[in-house]
């Protein structure tokens, strides 16, 4: 106890001393590649910055995290994260940035605490390596410089494992029920993403506390115990609720949060089952997937690209998506195919595993002459608890049926502190020893310069020979040096050693500098080349790479004027429907198959929206401009949409009704009015029947309905039916621009209106 006693006191000390300076530039870094430049970025993702609009306006949207102003339906996450956004609102504005800005604090918060994590057990190196590392994780950047919830997620993580770790110094069971009670606050962020770290802290609270096992289970099943009682704190209030007081639970098929955390947020992405039943209808659910397809249509605005023949744009996506042997190597969103080398694919390797070669290796070396049965060392015990850390993250993101690029962020944590603690350690074994560890740090190194080579060679039309070659001639000239110089302690090898790190470090710097440079996508956050594509893969053939690329939607009311197919994407040869995704209906947003496919090959939009993959010319022409609307879905408004719907409102509650949450989002972001989405999210969630829609419009709370498509889910009959009793406003009322060609079975959506007496 005197020892622990001790500890605490050297811990009071050392945070009274001086600022490490060479933190201070790894903490400047930071805060480039997180805020620089996120002013440019007016909607974010309009999906949650048309919430944070709603929240603002009443407790009530506030405490549901309502997606939009009338309270109808609330997003498909918890509100922890939104509540933190709408405050940051609050006290800045309502702006795009004042939304992303509290993600982009966590990003450098998280460099921060992992530098606080590793320095004290590892040294100051090894902090400051790690801490760089953590930063210069590609994916890190992106998702910070984004209102997506991943990065608030991981800093809240970060510092539950402050707590546990200080639990375990101090050996006071009140930092442990902090420690688990803030992963039931991640919980309230993303759900059952939190409890991944789990094993990490059962694990090392079991090895590392010198207390009686009595004692340990009692404090971990009491914590335990705390943390559910936490995670579902929100859920039993909001399911308690009458469904009639609240608004609905967007994305589940009950109305329910547990559901939504156990199904649309929970296995479901394990097993990549997307399918849902709405009313008497069973479909594939339009869920993010349904939406960040249309995400992957690459847009053009110069002649240039329009004039790409059709067997070019075949074989640039074949290039994109075929595997060697006709396989689909990048798997869906380039998330590759499951398997024990998942994350060495491309599409997820240049986003998370530019050091993992490096990191096995350090791994090896913190690991060596380690007994079963003890004791441990401080720095063996915590080398458990990022093993434990890592390993189960990394098994779930290898098999996964489902998940985005951008959740690879949980992976970048315990790949930090090892390259960190790694670096250290392999360094002083390259010194101090010549046995087979002092192999380790000259193999890690030539292994992983190899690896980036391989993660960077599809992009050599981007980003050229030179880097590629650059990085694989010094990382094996090196490390062969290194392996040479062996013997020899003297201040060259010191900084050969050094040069070796910064070679390491180099290209994912670059990659972690790419959504400043070409443009991100706040909907799927990557990085790359080809960042503001969302999608992480191999470059397109479009020609203006900083172009913003995710809007080929078209807002409601704005036809492109183009019936053109030049910018169809072409599903792989021998697909068997085409490429057409879940829940899809046919549109004119296609991926053409090729002769003999059994499909049509189209391509749904969210809410069935028609799109012939190319941007209006409204927003191309904005795309170079100071403000992004890249919102990930149809952020822009149609202004004489606007002001027709606005003219003839009696007083109305909703400014008009549309199938899914991708017309309405820009329309409650710009007016701040009532939108209802009437399927939620996707178009998908049961939520309207034809008789609750009746006493609505017998109310006077809505009577105006762009429909674009056919209903999803349970939203079909709704659909139908108020087609069949409504009236048809004339497009020259409402449409911006005229087309004489309008693109599929519905134009470009249709404006109805119903009364009923």
């Amino acid at each position: 106890m005197k020892h622990m006693n001790s500890e605490v006191k050297e811990e009071r000390t050392s945070n009274k001393k001086r600022i490490d300076l060479f933190l201070v530039p790894i903490v400047l870094i930071a805060a480039f590649l997180n805020l620089f430049k996120i002013w440019t970025d007016e909607y974010a993702n309009a999906y949650y910055t048309a919430a944070v609009k709603s929240m603002l306006q009443s407790f009530h949207n506030f405490f549901y995290a309502s997606f939009d102003p009338g309270g109808y339906v609330t997003i498909d996450k918890p509100p922890v994260v939104f509540w933190i956004q709408t405050i940051s609102a609050k006290i800045f504005g309502f702006h795009g940035w004042s939304a992303i800005l509290p993600q982009a604090l966590a990003g450098i918060g998280s460099v921060l605490l992992l530098y606080v994590l590793i320095k004290r057990t590892f040294g100051v190196w090894a902090g400051r390596f790690a801490a760089l590392a953590m930063a210069l994780t590609p994916i890190v950047p992106a998702v910070s410089r984004t209102n997506n919830i991943d990065s608030m997620l991981v800093f809240t993580l970060l510092l539950a494992t402050w707590m546990l770790f200080r639990a375990v110094r101090t050996v006071k069971f009140g930092w442990v029920l902090a420690a688990f009670a803030m992963i039931g606050v991640a919980f309230n962020m993303k759900m059952l993403q939190a409890y991944m770290v789990l094993p990490a802290f059962y694990v090392f609270y079991v090895v590392a506390t010198k207390i009686t096992w009595k004692k340990k289970i009692a404090f971990l099943t009491t914590a335990t115990a705390l943390m559910l009682a936490v995670s579902v704190s929100w859920a039993v209030v909001v399911d308690s609720t009458s469904a009639d007081k609240r608004p609905y639970m967007g994305s589940s098929q009950t109305n329910s949060v547990l559901e939504l955390a156990f199904g649309y947020n929970g296995i479901n992405r394990l097993t990549g089952n997307t399918s849902v039943t709405g009313s008497s209808h069973k479909q594939p659910a339009q869920t993010e997937q349904q939406t960040a397809s249309s995400e992957t249509k690459q847009n053009s605005n110069s002649s240039a690209d329009s004039s790409q023949s059709s067997n070019q744009r075949k074989s640039s996506f074949s290039q994109k998506m075929q595997a060697p042997g006709g396989g689909n190597q990048n798997g869906m969103f380039n998330t590759g195919n499951p398997g024990p080398f998942r994350l060495f694919q491309k599409g997820l390797s240049d986003q998370i595993s530019w050091l993992l070669p490096f990191v096995i290796f350090s791994i090896v070396g913190l690991f060596a002459g380690v007994k079963f049965k003890g004791p441990y060392t401080a720095k063996q015990k915590e080398s458990l608890f990022w093993l434990a850390w890592l390993l189960p993250v990394a098994v779930f993101f290898s098999i996964a049926g489902f998940f985005h690029q951008y959740y690879l962020i949980m992976l970048a944590p315990p790949i930090a502190a090892f390259a960190g603690a790694g670096a250290v350690a392999l360094w002083s074994m390259y010194k101090q020893h010549n046995d087979w560890k002092s192999w380790l740090l000259p193999g890690g190194i030539l292994t992983t310069a190899a690896l980036q080579v391989y993660i960077m060679s599809p992009y050599v039309s981007s980003i050229g020979v030179a880097p590629i070659a650059g990085v694989g001639a010094l990382g094996v000239i090196l490390a062969l040096v290194l392996a040479i110089r062996k013997q020899r302690k003297n201040s060259l090898t010191n900084y050969l050693g050094a040069a070796a790190m910064v070679v390491l470090l180099a290209m994912p710097a670059y990659w972690a500098m790419t959504p400043i440079i070409y443009g991100g996508n706040s909907m799927l956050p990557s990085a790359g080349p080809d960042s503001s594509s969302g999608m992480g893969g191999p470059p397109s053939t479009a020609t203006n790479s900083k172009q913003s690329g995710f809007n080929g939607m078209q807002p409601p009311g704005i036809s492109s004027g183009n019936s053109s197919s030049n910018n169809q994407m072409q599903p792989p040869s021998g697909s068997s429907n085409g490429g057409q995704m879940p829940g899809g209906s046919s549109n004119n947003g296609q991926m053409q198959p090729p002769s003999g496919s059994s499909n049509s090959g189209q391509m749904q939009m969210p809410g069935g929206s028609s799109n012939n993959s190319q941007m209006p010319n409204s927003f191309s022409s904005k795309s170079s401009s100071s403000k992004r609307k890249s919102g990930g879905m149809n952020a822009e408004v149609n202004q004489k949409l606007l002001n027709y719907l606005t003219k003839n409102n009696t007083g109305e509650k909703y400014l008009f009704a549309t199938t899914d949450s991708t017309s309405a989002a820009p329309y409650i972001i710009k007016t701040g009015k009532p939108v209802m989405a009437m399927g939620g999210f996707s178009g998908s969630d049961p939520i309207l029947t034809v008789s609750k829609l009746k006493a609505m419009i017998k109310k006077g709370e809505v009577k105006y309905f762009y429909l674009s498509g056919m209903g999803k889910g349970g939203q079909s009959d709704v659909i139908t039916w108020i087609k069949e009793n409504s009236k048809e406003i004339p497009s020259s009322k409402w449409q911006s621009t005229s087309s004489s060609a309008q693109q599929g079975p519905s134009g470009n959506g249709t404006l109805y209106e119903i009364t009923l007496k």
